[in-house]
């Protein structure tokens, strides 16, 4: 195809032949060469245009380039001086990215992500001097994955901060990072990153081509590419991990897993995951091995609560009274003497209070969601109670299952237990504790089907692997988690050797 661009009448016209291998730009003047990029950027108000005597121009985006570094190591360079072509131009500058192209599309890339075109007057190939000023915040600690025991720093929104962080963990030449551009109008840059001679080739190959194959205008967030390329995004349940926390994702990378890192997101993805992974802490590993699996132990009986304890309350109320021990009836039909509505109603509108509270508090500035929380919940219960809406049993109930849902390390997997309790409760109210067990075997069956980038989500406990069941539900001491996750088919099963750090025998 052929571009035009307007010319005079004493001008011959200016035409770039554009071809599937590239794109030539015959520009014989000065004047020609700016309009082409000012109509390839629609002209905005930040595009500078600045001339170096004799024959140079300069042509950047002002709020994307690094401005001293501009003034220091490129204008003082240019100054004064008579380049004939853009190669000496090229070897004249002390910077670290350098390059000459002759493609438009290329050219007008280039200088969107934050170089200088410098147009040697008469010469159709441009320099390109890349220096990009990225504007981000300073490391901090975790906000969603906090810990006592461990490292105290998390992700930021620049991609090179996080590689760097992840390459201060991992000092090995087998680390792997490759790189891709993602949404035809965001161009977003993200990082594959592996360790080569760990990480299965096959998985590695399916994960490059599911990034290869998307076909989007933005990719804003890490989020909304797990979403573009879980192996089953109609699921409530996440198939990978977001993670902010950079010993974490390297953790993952070491047993073998493949991470994503997405330039503007603080959020790193891990995969692939298994279920019962969503419920580790990476504060696991730093403590001793009993206390460890003290902490796992309450942390899943946590989650068998929050799922399940206020379907339970309504079951039993509703069919099944006879599973309340008699010394119970009496307070409990006291509680609930005042109220009119039947259990399944009520428990719905404690939860959804409960869940409005929640997110109130989530989205308000920290010292107003904190009182919001705390205050709203105990006058609304008590006003409640008070009222006659609802016992008090039962707001005991609802606000144990809601503090048991916040045990869930991950944000994403907690998100999905507060869903999936509505509709349990829904059948509870229906069919009592039939109802629960229907939602339980779907549920089952559900996540039994589920695989992350082709590896089984239930893992170790279907297809069973006992070996790797010695850090699942429970943390065995150290010498004997030696082994990999086999799950990820890693390349090299052995961690470690285990030989010298197991107890001597007396």
């Amino acid at each position: 195809m052929k571009f035009k661009l307007p010319f005079n009448k004493k001008q011959t016209p200016i035409v770039i032949q554009a071809t599937k291998e590239n794109v030539e730009m015959i520009i014989p003047e000065e004047n020609n060469f700016t309009q082409m990029i000012k109509d390839a950027t629609h002209n905005p108000s930040d595009l500078i245009v600045k001339s170096i005597p004799p024959n140079l121009t300069l042509i950047y985006i002002k709020n994307l380039v690094n401005d001293q570094i501009l003034n220091d190591h490129i204008i003082t360079n240019l100054q004064n001086k008579i380049y004939e072509t853009p190669e000496t131009i090229k070897l004249s500058l002390s910077l670290p990215e350098v390059n000459i192209s002759s493609q438009l599309e290329e050219t007008v890339a280039s200088l969107v992500n934050g170089s200088v075109l410098i147009y040697v007057e008469g010469y159709s190939p441009v320099v390109l001097a890349n220096i990009p000023k990225r504007e981000s915040r300073s490391l901090s600690a975790p906000e969603n994955e906090s810990q006592v025991i461990g490292a105290q720093v998390g992700f930021n929104e620049s991609l090179s901060t996080n590689i760097s962080l992840v390459r201060r963990n991992i000092v090995s030449p087998d680390l792997c990072n490759e790189e891709f551009k993602v949404g035809k109008r965001s161009n977003t840059s993200l990082s594959l990153i592996y360790m080569n001679g760990i990480a299965s080739d096959e998985m590695v190959n399916t994960l490059r081509q599911r990034i290869k194959d998307l076909d989007v205008d933005a990719l804003l967030d890490s989020a909304v590419l797990v979403e573009m390329i879980d192996d089953n995004s109609l699921s409530p349940f996440p198939q990978m991990l977001l993670t902010e926390r950079p010993d974490r994702f390297c953790d993952g990378l070491l047993n073998g897993k493949l991470g994503v890192i997405v330039d503007g997101s603080s959020m790193a993805i891990v995969c692939p995951q298994s279920f019962i992974e969503f419920f580790e802490s990476r504060e696991d590993k730093n403590l001793r091995w009993q206390v460890a699996t003290f902490v796992r132990l309450l942390r899943f009986t946590a989650i068998f609560l929050s799922i399940f304890l206020t379907p339970i309350y309504v079951g039993a109320l509703t069919f099944h009274y006879e599973v309340i021990p008699q010394a119970f009836l009496v307070p409990l039909s006291e509680s609930r003497a005042l109220v009119p509505f039947p259990p399944v109603f009520e428990a719905l509108l404690l939860e959804f209070i409960i869940e409005l509270l929640r997110e109130a508090g989530a989205r308000l500035p920290t010292k107003i969601g904190q009182t919001i929380g705390i205050v709203g919940g105990i006058v609304i219960g008590t006003a409640a109670v008070q009222a006659g809406i609802t016992s008090n049993i039962l707001l005991i109930i609802v606000a144990l299952s809601a503090l048991a849902s916040f045990t869930t390390p991950s944000y994403t997997m907690g998100n999905v237990i507060r869903l999936i309790r509505f509709p349990i409760i829904i059948l509870a109210g229906f069919w009592g504790f039939f109802g629960i067990m229907l939602a339980f075997c779907f549920i089952l069956i559900h996540l039994l089907r589920q695989t992350s980038l082709g590896a089984p989500y239930m893992a170790p406990f279907y297809p069973p692997r006992f070996q790797d069941m010695r850090d699942s539900l429970i943390r065995m001491p150290l010498p004997y988690t030696a082994k990999r996750p086999s799950n990820v088919r890693p390349a090299d099963e052995d961690k470690f050797n285990p030989e010298p750090i197991k107890p001597e025998k007396s």
